[in-house]
Formats: C-alpha cells, structure tokens, sequence
C-alpha cells in the first residue's frame, strides 16, 4: 500500500487521506502514474506526484483543512519541480483560499474532479531526467519491500 501523505498527521487525517485516494484515482483515470510522499532535492516533499505518458510532472498537495493550509505556506516552492501544480481539497474546504495561478481539484474517496487548470511552466530538460529517474528508483524500492520485506533500504 502506498504511504499516506505527511499532511495526515494534520487535525482532520481521514479527510486528509481521502482526498488523496480519490484525487490519485482521478490522476490514473487520466492515464498518469502516481507515487505518493516523493522527497524532493530541496528538502520539500511532494503529496502527490504524477507523471503522463509523455513526462509531464505534475505535483499534487493535499490539504485537509484551512489550518492545514496555513502551517504549508511555501507552496511556490513546488512550482520549481513541476510542470504543473494543483492543490487537491475537500468539498467544504475555502476554495477561494487557494491561488489563482495553482490548478484546485476536489475530491473525496471515491474519486475527483479538475475544477481549475493550472497555467504550465515546463520543467528544464535535465531536471526532468533527475526526477523521473528518481521516481523510477523510489517507486522500484518501494516494490521490492512489498515483494520482501526484509529489504534492506540503503538510502
């Protein structure tokens, strides 16, 4: 099973993981593959990061609640990792909080929908290749500790 993100230790973590599942269910129904708490060379980590067929990354954070917005203000600093950036609430959750230049989905358990798109800002080519050959080998180490759970992590 996938790790929840680290916004469920916020006051409302039932809501917290379901806006997760349904916005990756969502994501995969567009044909994107997901990896759930992807750490990010600056130190920052990434609720959700999805990526298309063609490459495209696009980052994902979940928030739960107006107080979880508040403590994860430094959301910009995502914009220099993805190509897209959209910020996954719940349906009772301040919509107008959340800035214009950012996509917003809702979503619930069960699913999601994009109600804004988000203005794209291409990733430079050799920073694409070091993110997706890490999400490669994250995704294939967390594998292998499904598969044996004895794995050692050398990470």
């Amino acid at each position: 099973m996938e790790t929840p993100p680290s916004s469920a230790r916020s006051t409302r973590p039932e809501i917290t993981l379901a806006v997760c599942r349904g916005t990756c269910r969502l994501l995969r129904q567009a044909g994107y593959s997901v990896l759930l708490e992807l750490p990010l060379p600056d130190g920052r980590r990434a609720d959700v990061m999805a990526i298309s067929a063609n490459g495209e990354l696009t980052i994902v954070e979940v928030k739960s609640s107006i107080e979880d917005w508040r403590v994860d203000q430094k959301w910009s600093d995502y914009l220099a990792w993805c190509d897209q950036l959209f910020f996954a609430v719940p349906i009772d959750f301040p919509q107008e909080l959340i800035a214009q230049e950012v996509g917003l989905i809702v979503a619930d358990a069960y699913g999601g929908e994009i109600l804004r798109r988000p203005s794209r800002h291409p990733v430079a080519a050799a920073r694409r290749k070091a993110l997706l050959i890490d999400c490669a080998r994250l995704a294939s180490e967390r594998l292998a500790r499904l598969n044996d759970p004895d794995f050692a992590d050398f990470t």
